[in-house]
This record gives structure tokens, C-alpha cells and sequence, in this order.
């Protein structure tokens, strides 16, 4: 028998009964069968939607990159991440507000992104101030992991000369292959057969699921192929699980569901409980990659919040005005004339060009999972300016 088989039937009795699956109503609406299994309780407040719900502090300052070179000023950086953390939390120092979220006996994940090297990754300014950040509240540097799911992205970014020694730096997998999963945790997993594939289930990361106490995440402004933008949401939700390249193929993207629900699964949803939107740099079309400087603009902004959905719901908005002011088309187009299916070549040479129809609707599918408010109206948006 193969392995895999082998694990699932180990699995598949005991957490069978307990796991939800969508129901009628979902499937009426095009939502695939979901099932889940975990056997982890949520957190009496868990750390999405978190304490802040519905809000979010945006700092932006035009000093922070130099847009002729693309570098970062660490300084400016790191004012705009602790005036950020302040005005979030309240506290009255920087260190207090980090105090509000994490102690030294945490062990703390920061999820990067890597898929837009080299030009829009999770800044290293930004990952290094939140490690400063960590140690400074008492964290040990052993106790902190910067993780990202394939090692060969991780290698490319290489973070570990702007960071302490001791920090961990982890991967779950080799690349995108799908062919390791001993980085995984087999016994908590979304269940679903999308396409008919062979592989039906997306595993956590060991990492997120047995070492983890808290998560940080760390997304760039980027839109998507396949989901509209690729952010809070995106960024840990399909960062932490294997075999997620297989909701999107052929034209359809099952991202629309797949996302929240991934995002809603417990631990992930608990002990993610600190968002940081990296937009010092940004991608407008053609991410999560960012192979040319053609697509990267400078937001020179950073977004902190506890809510994923309220970031994201703004993020919405700056990637499709980003693309109107370019005069690309929308990311809430679905016209057939408009698609290219899996023609990577021609959506990166042409703004106007879908590869898939892209679902930007996973951002308000993910609030009806309890993971945020997404009706702007009822955003609280602060703006700051250093």
C-alpha cells in the first residue's frame, strides 16, 4: 500500500463523524464539499478575528523606499512599525505593545512571503524589527521561526544575515512538488476533491500545528491569478498547508472557499494573531510573482491589524486602483473574452489578460467564517504619516 493511503486510512475513521462538511446550500452556489479534520479546540478568543476586529492602523511614509532603487530605509521602517504597533494596541511604548501578544515562553512563527523575489518579498526590515521586537518583550531567539513552505524560495530570500543567529529559519517542503509531505502533520487536514485529483488533502505544516504558539503574518500588496489578490488571508492560510495549487486548474478557481477555510481551520486560526501587510512594495498584476520590476509599484505603506478580512478588504481596493489607473482590466472580471486559460506567457506580457477567473470574493467569504468584517462601511481605518 502506499504511504499515503496508509496515513489516510489511520486517519479517516476516527475523525470522519466530527468533521463538517458544506452543505446544500454551498453546493447550489458552485462551493465544493469541505471537510475538516482537526482535533484542536479553538482559543476562547482566537487570534482572528482577534481584539480588533473591523480595524486597521495604515502608516505611510514617503521617505521609506527609494523608488529609483527599490531600498528600503531601515529607519523609517522602523519608526512606521512602532508608531503602527502603538496606535493598534494603545500602549504607551513600543515594547508594551508587543507585550500585548506575546511573552517569553511563546514560540513564535513570522509566515513570509517569498514567491515575489526578488522584487516583493516580506521586507527584511520589517521580519528583522518584529524579531528585534520579540526578543525585546523576553522571547528567545531559539523560541522565534521564520517559515515558509518550500526551502528552495527561503534559500533564494535568505533571511538568516538579517537576522540574529539562532533564529530558525523553516520550510516544509523542498519546492512546489508535492512530493514530500514528512513536513506535514497528517492527522489535521481539509479534505475536498476538487478536480478529481489523486492527492485530495491539504495537511498543516508540523511546524504550525506541534511547535507554534502564536503566528505573525507578514503578506505583500500583490494581486492574484487566481484569487484577485494574494493577502492576509492568502498568505497564511495557503502557506501553512501542503497541496494547495490544486484548488485553482483549467480555467476554475475553488480559491473562493478554500482560502477562509483554511484560514478558519483551528490552530491556524487561533494562534495567528498579529497581521503586518508589507506594503513598501507591491505587485499589480502578474503575482503572487514579481519576475519584472514591470508590475511593482510603492505603496511605501505598512497595515497592522489583528483582523485579516479588514486588511485584506482594503487590499482589494489598492490593487484594482492600481490596475485602473495602468488601464488593466478588473479583478472582478469574469468575461470569457478575457481569459487565456494557463497561458502564463501571454497574462504576463498583457495586463489584460486572465489566466483563471480569479475570486477576489474569498475576502467576504472568509467574514461569513467569523475571520473578520469586510463591509467597508464599517471599517476603522487609521492614518498615519511619518
Amino acid at each position: 500500500m502506499h504511504r499515503r493511503s496508509f496515513v489516510r486510512l489511520l486517519a479517516a475513521a476516527a475523525a470522519y463523524a466530527k468533521a463538517p462538511v458544506a452543505g446544500a446550500a454551498q453546493k447550489a452556489q458552485g462551493v465544493p464539499a469541505l471537510r475538516i479534520v482537526s482535533s484542536y479546540a479553538p482559543a476562547a478568543t482566537p487570534g482572528m478575528p482577534g481584539p480588533y476586529p473591523g480595524r486597521v492602523v495604515s502608516v505611510k511614509s514617503s521617505k521609506s523606499v527609494d523608488i529609483t532603487t527599490g531600498k528600503a530605509d531601515d529607519a523609517v521602517v522602523r519608526e512606521m512599525m512602532a508608531q503602527g504597533m502603538r496606535t493598534l494596541t494603545g500602549a504607551a511604548t513600543t515594547t508594551d505593545a508587543w507585550r500585548r501578544f506575546f511573552q517569553p515562553s511563546d514560540v513564535v512563527g513570522i509566515k513570509v512571503n517569498c514567491g515575489g523575489y526578488p522584487h516583493c518579498i516580506s521586507a527584511y526590515e520589517i521580519v528583522a524589527d518584529v524579531v528585534r521586537q520579540l526578543t525585546g518583550v523576553g522571547v528567545p531567539v531559539t523560541q522565534i521561526y521564520v517559515y515558509e513552505r518550500f526551502q528552495n524560495q527561503m534559500d533564494e530570500c535568505n533571511y538568516a544575515p538579517h537576522l540574529p543567529q539562532c533564529v530558525q529559519i523553516v520550510a516544509a517542503e523542498r519546492a512546489n512538488r508535492n512530493v514530500d509531505n514528512s513536513g506535514y502533520d497528517p492527522a489535521t487536514y481539509l479534505e475536498a476533491d476538487l478536480f478529481g485529483e489523486e492527492d485530495t488533502r491539504s495537511n498543516i505544516m508540523r511546524l504550525v500545528s506541534r511547535r507554534l504558539t502564536k503566528i505573525i503574518n507578514i503578506p505583500n500588496m500583490k494581486d492574484h491569478g487566481a484569487t484577485g489578490v494574494t493577502g492576509c488571508l492568502k498568505n497564511v492560510a495557503y502557506g501553512s498547508f501542503s497541496n494547495v495549487a490544486r484548488t485553482h486548474s483549467r480555467g476554475k478557481s475553488h480559491t473562493y472557499s478554500v482560502v477562509g477555510t483554511l484560514a478558519a481551520m483551528e490552530p491556524l486560526r487561533s494562534r495567528t494573531v498579529l497581521q503586518i501587510m508589507d506594503g513598501l512594495r507591491g505587485v499589480w498584476h502578474g503575482g503572487p510573482f514579481a519576475r519584472t520590476t514591470r508590475y511593482v509599484f510603492y505603496p511605501r505603506q505598512i497595515m497592522f491589524a489583528t483582523d485579516p478580512v479588514a486588511i485584506d478588504r482594503l487590499l482589494l481596493d489598492i490593487i484594482e486602483n492600481e490596475r485602473r489607473a495602468h488601464g488593466a482590466i478588473s479583478i472582478w472580471d469574469r468575461s470569457p473574452a478575457s481569459l487565456k486559460m494557463d497561458d502564463n506567457r501571454a497574462r504576463d506580457a498583457d495586463p489584460n489578460v486572465n489566466i483563471i477567473i480569479r475570486e477576489p470574493g474569498h475576502v467576504e467569504y472568509a467574514s461569513t467564517l467569523g475571520l473578520g468584517v469586510y463591509d467597508r462601511a464599517k471599517l476603522k481605518v487609521q492614518d498615519i504619516t511619518v
